[in-house]
């Protein structure tokens, strides 16, 4: 952690939060958690001239989001549910009551002087900073965990991610890649955009993909070794697609509805199958 000197000030800015959060999170930026707060996850209070004003609380619930992202790859709604039944951003640093709850904390950096006013909002008093005193720790979720937010990932497939919708340089701030690993995965067709106005904007499953890609970029992977995934998804499509064709082509709410929930149980046995396929064939790598 960097040791920067705020006085007495007991809130930072959004400068000062990015430096905070660097060391942890190297690809976090300005555009990333003024995307969070877009999407709702954070909500900052402001100063009277439109400056995001970032207390403990908030500090704690970003490193959260972000722990989320980094360790778990969990799309923001599943991320956003779960803040939602969490009963403050305070349960946070005081630790984890169930195996979803991630402790977080935050201490201040550097100021950073151009941020771009915003409309000014009022809401309720914080408590004051606390300095370089506190320890910033960010916990995996435990199997059991991992294996929920799995399953509600899968469980959300049919319904997709359509309440994101990113340019190309927001979906590469937001996921921690390059434009040019973005237009990559849209070469190979992991993600894919459409047409809006003049620009072009990516959905939440793009999103996803690109924050999975990303920690594969990490580990050394290029985008083209990802298209695998791909193709093995559509075969696995197309052998589900065959099994509730019938279904679908009464054209009836309740056949459709019996389709998807087919479906959504296929894709959860494809997903448990896959996983333990690949452990197998993993241990065989080790020797374990």
């Amino acid at each position: 952690m960097n040791d920067v000197d705020t006085g007495a000030r007991p809130h930072l800015s959004i400068g000062e939060v990015l430096a905070l959060l660097q060391d942890d999170f190297p690809d976090v930026t300005i555009s990333k958690i003024r995307f969070l707060e877009s999407q709702g996850l954070l909500d900052p209070e402001r100063t009277p001239s439109g400056y995001r004003k970032f207390y403990d609380d908030d500090i704690a619930r970003l490193r959260w989001i972000l722990a989320q992202q980094r360790d778990n790859f969990l799309p923001l709604k599943v991320i956003k549910e779960r803040l939602a039944s969490a009963a403050t951003a305070a349960d946070l640093e005081e630790g984890p009551a169930t195996p979803e709850e991630t402790e977080a904390a935050g201490e201040p950096e550097a100021p950073e002087p151009d941020e771009t006013p915003a409309p000014a909002t009022t809401r309720g008093s914080h408590g004051p900073a606390r300095g370089a005193d506190r320890t910033a720790i960010a916990e995996a979720l435990d199997r059991r965990a991992a294996e929920r937010a799995a399953s509600e990932a899968v469980s959300s497939l049919l319904g997709g991610q359509s309440d994101v919708s990113l340019t190309k340089a927001e979906l590469a701030a937001a996921a921690g890649i390059a434009e040019r690993d973005v237009e990559a995965l849209e070469s190979y067709g992991l993600v894919s955009g459409r047409a809006l106005g003049r620009d072009v904007v990516y959905d939440g499953d793009a999103l996803l993909v690109a924050r999975i890609a990303a920690g594969f970029l990490a580990n050394g992977l290029e985008v083209r070794h990802l298209r695998m995934f791909k193709v093995a998804a559509e075969r696995e499509a197309g052998v589900f697609e065959q099994l509730v064709t019938p279904l679908v082509r009464q054209r009836n709410p309740e056949s459709r509805r019996r389709a998807a929930t087919r479906l959504d149980e296929l894709a959860r046995l494809g997903h448990g199958l896959h996983d333990a396929l690949l452990r197998q064939a993993l241990r065989a790598i080790t020797g374990s």
